[in-house]
């Protein structure tokens, strides 16, 4: 298989993996905020949710991530000197980051699953952003690669973070507001 094919492959599956871990964090916020209607309520959500989260978790998140994994390593394997770019240990870095993120998700979901709600809904709001935070960095490593001042790049990173801290507060701020009203 050519580069350009194995790297096409690569991007369809790390999409497949944000778009899986974006919308489990969002079933999370969901399922957690559930608990607090009425018991019928929170029993037919409940395992609604339970449902909806394992399918997405194994049917697409995972062998997204499984298929990122293999499609990247290829790419290695054909063109080994990506391993001597400096921002490809990076990038791998923050693959290693959002791996663990990954399995701290399929934590979270076995705890939901067996009624362990640890996580508050604006807890798991901020965690849905770290993901973000993790999908800015490594899209503009690749894309930018070496040309990318270090300094400058540290900084845009931490201004999307804030940014999208900023964004979270406001929305719980609007949210408080509306539900006030009601």
């Amino acid at each position: 298989m050519d580069i350009l094919t194995l790297k096409s492959l690569h991007i369809i599956f790390v999409v497949s993996w944000f778009a899986g871990l974006f919308y489990m964090v969002r079933l999370f916020i969901y399922h957690v905020e559930a608990q607090e209607k009425t018991e019928l309520e929170r029993g037919i959500l409940s395992r609604q949710f339970i449902i909806m989260q394992k399918k997405l978790w194994w049917i697409i998140t995972t062998p997204a991530m499984v298929l990122t994994i293999i499609f990247g390593t290829w790419m290695i394997v054909v063109n080994p000197s990506y391993l001597y770019a400096p921002w490809m240990h990076i990038k791998l870095g923050f693959v290693g980051l959002l791996l663990i993120y990954h399995f701290i998700c399929q934590n979270i979901m076995n705890q939901f699953r067996v009624g362990v709600f640890k996580w508050k809904s604006g807890h798991l709001r901020l965690w849905n952003e770290l993901a973000t935070l993790f999908l800015v960095a490594i899209v503009f490593l690749v894309v930018l690669k070496s040309t990318l001042n270090w300094i400058t790049g540290t900084v845009v990173f931490f201004l999307v973070a804030i940014i999208l801290m900023l964004a979270v507060k406001l929305y719980k701020r609007l949210r408080a507001k509306n539900e006030q009203k009601k």
